[in-house]
C-alpha cells in the first residue's frame, strides 16, 4: 500500500518535468544577437569607430573584446540597437553602471553608429 502512494507523486513529478523541459529553449540555438547580422555589424562599427573612447573608465574596445567577461555593455547596446531602450535610458544606464570618467563622447559616437 505504501508503494502505490509513493509511485503516484513520483510519476506526476516526472510527467511535469518532461512537460516543462519540452517548453525550454534548445540549448544548441544561438543567441539572437549572434544570429542577427545587423546587430553584429552595429557592434563592429562601434568597436572600429569608437573603440578608443571610454564609458566610465573602460574603453569600448575592451568592453566589446572577447577577453572581457563584462556582458552588461553588450546587453545594453543590443537593447539600444533593437529599440528596447531609448538613447536617454541607455545613457543613464551606462553612466550608472560605469561611473566616473568622461562618457559623453563615447555615447555620441555610439549614437552616430546607430543612426548610420
Amino acid at each position: 500500500m505504501i508503494r502505490s502512494t509513493q509511485v503516484a507523486p513520483l510519476s506526476w513529478a516526472l510527467s511535469m518535468a518532461a512537460a516543462l523541459s519540452a517548453c525550454a529553449q534548445n540549448p544548441a540555438v544561438s543567441d539572437r544577437l549572434v544570429e542577427n547580422r545587423g546587430a553584429e555589424g552595429f557592434l563592429d562599427r562601434i568597436e572600429q569607430s569608437c573603440g578608443t573612447l571610454s564609458v566610465g573608465h573602460q574603453q569600448l574596445k575592451y568592453l566589446l573584446g572577447e577577453s572581457s567577461d563584462d556582458t552588461y555593455f553588450i546587453d545594453e547596446t543590443s537593447k539600444l540597437y533593437f529599440g528596447r531602450v531609448d538613447k536617454r535610458t541607455y545613457a543613464t544606464d551606462l553612466e550608472a553602471f560605469y561611473p566616473g570618467g568622461t562618457t559623453q563622447s563615447a555615447l555620441d559616437c555610439i549614437f552616430a553608429q546607430l543612426d548610420d
